[in-house]
């Protein structure tokens, strides 16, 4: 399916949307805007195409199924514009966002957005639905992390975090690649997905910002559960060294929407869309973005 590529401005910083529009007319109330995580951009993400890997693009299977597909490749990765001498931290992310979703609400006529976030991703989507609700429709946070308590991953990274205050950008290579694999617990994703993924984040960049790690490693927590007013989803993968079971518990207890739900995904490590059960995560996020508003409140 043919994605088209759009740009809009944040100040003088130009970045990059693609979008893949619903196969059928699509709903405003069907629009959705995928946010990538730390280490690559959007479109290996969301829209990645690995032979004899059916609907391995989750904008392709949103989209035939009538949603409007939209990502974002945050400033600093990607097609987007990376000349600032800034590490392009999570809240430099959720400005982003504040940009983009001003671009697709305006070109798709939505009111609001259904937002997906994974890994700092999910925590610019948060920080991003705190500072704009009117803006969101659901939220669905995967790979989230809100104190970093009970996360081996970043107790491993914070032993890096002089290193990565140091400098801005950080290399990224095929071997890196194939250790967010490798980390929590081997043999969740495929060779060839792990592959392809690979080729296609590294068609676009040989390093990346260091803002996100230095904030997940230093900084957290960075949202305020409480101020989350919007229906969210937690997506949780069963081996995720990222996201702490007992954290996310904590979080979504402070959640003051009664429209929430807490999802554990079987047989999922850290990047849900490239993983083996990958159609299990698909189906979860279908259920949760097509869920009927409640017919009575109290």
């Amino acid at each position: 399916m043919g994605g088209t590529g759009h740009w809009t401005n944040k100040g003088s910083v130009r970045l990059f949307l693609w979008r893949k529009a619903a196969a059928a007319a699509p709903t405003p109330q069907r629009t959705v805007l995928f946010v990538h995580g730390s280490s690559m951009a959007s479109q290996p993400t969301f829209d990645l195409q690995v032979p004899g890997r059916p609907d391995s693009s989750v904008m392709d299977w949103f989209a035939a199924r009538g949603f409007d597909t939209w990502c974002l490749d945050n400033e600093g990765y990607g097609r987007s514009d990376k000349q600032r001498p800034i590490n392009f931290d999570i809240s430099n992310g959720a400005d982003d966002l504040d940009v983009a979703s001003r671009y697709v609400l305006k070109n798709t006529g939505a009111r609001k957005l259904l937002l997906y976030g994974i890994s700092s991703g999910a925590l610019k989507a948060a920080l991003f639905a705190e500072r704009h609700p009117e803006r969101v429709a659901r939220l669905a946070l995967d790979a989230f992390v809100w104190t970093g308590e009970g996360s081996p991953t970043l107790d491993e990274r914070k032993k890096r975090l002089p290193e990565f205050t140091a400098r801005n950008r950080r290399p990224i290579d095929r071997a890196f690649v194939e250790s967010i694999f490798a980390r929590d617990h081997p043999g969740t994703a495929d060779a060839a997905t792990v592959s392809a993924f690979a080729d296609a984040i590294l068609a676009l960049d040989d390093s990346v910002p260091t803002g996100t790690y230095v904030d997940m490693c230093s900084k957290l927590p960075l949202v305020d559960p409480a101020r989350i007013t919007v229906p969210t989803l937690l997506m949780r993968g069963q081996y995720d060294g990222i996201a702490g079971m007992d954290d996310l518990i904590d979080f979504f207890k402070r959640l003051p929407n009664p429209d929430k739900q807490f999802c554990v995904m079987p047989g999922i490590s850290h990047a849900s869309f490239q993983q083996k059960n990958y159609l299990m995560a698909y189906h979860i996020l279908h259920a949760f973005f097509s869920q009927p508003e409640p017919a009575y409140r109290g």
